[in-house]
């Protein structure tokens, strides 16, 4: 039976050599760069293999290496980070954060950093009944809140003092408010949440509000948000701290892999 004029045919077929090419686009990224290794992988001839690679990288879409093989080709990294753009880091992030406050009962916080500050871009009020000050687009110094030193663990250590100085400005001009901890004190404490994977702000933002934190990453690894737990001293102290703080790591790494990001290294 003839079937080249039949339409359905050729989408299948159409369909077929699509699936190939992102197969052979995913062998790549997976580190099998010859193509020996991707006939072998995909069970193609490597003449099959060889026509599509040739078309991959005429588009842009691979690049060819003499006797490396290939690489992912500047198409595909430009869509990369045009992915990463367009992700909505609110939309993909509330379900995790509505969760998180329904869990501990605790008013959630997401935020990124702002230059020396950490912008607040979402809150879930807690069940506790009681009202915390911050709001969303409320700006506050890195280094005195449980959301900006969950960034700081993707800051290079270098930039520490100056960003706790900053908080430390800041907070001399409302003598009322809390105070950030002693550089010391400070740089051991966040030697600590690296470690641990998880941050904390023990009422050095706002007096009688206690936080836990933790860095949110992205396709490349790198810290792009951070989310919190705070609730009022009598409901977090020290072992309750110890036990939420894997939870809240837990649900900052869930929204980390919906941006992308594959895991700890």
């Amino acid at each position: 039976m003839d079937f080249e004029g039949d339409p359905n045919q050729r989408v299948i077929k159409g369909t077929q050599t699509l699936a190939r090419g992102l197969a052979l686009l995913e062998c790549v990224a997976d580190g099998v760069t010859d193509v020996k290794g991707m006939a072998a992988r995909l069970d193609l001839p490597r003449s099959t293999v060889n026509r599509m690679l040739a078309s991959l990288v005429a588009t842009g879409y691979l690049h060819q290496i003499p006797f490396r093989g290939y690489l992912l080709g500047p198409k595909l990294i430009g869509f990369g980070f045009k992915a990463i753009e367009q992700r909505p880091l609110v939309a993909l992030a509330r379900p995790h954060l509505e969760r998180l406050a329904l869990e501990t009962r605790d008013t959630v916080h997401l935020g990124v950093r702002d230059g020396s500050n950490v912008l607040y871009l979402e809150k879930i009020a807690g069940s506790r009944g009681f009202e915390m000050r911050s709001s969303i687009g409320y700006n506050m110094p890195l280094a005195a809140t449980g959301l900006g030193k969950a960034l700081l663990l993707g800051v290079e250590r270098c930039e520490w003092r100056e960003l706790h100085e900053r908080a430390c400005e800041a907070s001399a001009r409302f003598p009322e408010r809390a105070a950030p901890l002693g550089w010391e004190a400070f740089e051991a404490d966040i030697l600590l949440s690296i470690e641990r994977g998880w941050a904390r702000d023990w009422e050095e933002s706002e007096v009688g509000i206690r936080c836990v934190s933790a860095p949110i990453r992205d396709i490349r690894d790198a810290v792009v948000a951070a989310l919190s737990i705070s609730t009022a001293t009598p409901f977090m102290d020290e072992a309750r701290a110890v036990e939420v703080g894997p939870r809240v790591r837990e649900t900052a790494e869930l929204i980390s892999q919906e941006l992308g990001w594959s895991g700890r290294k």
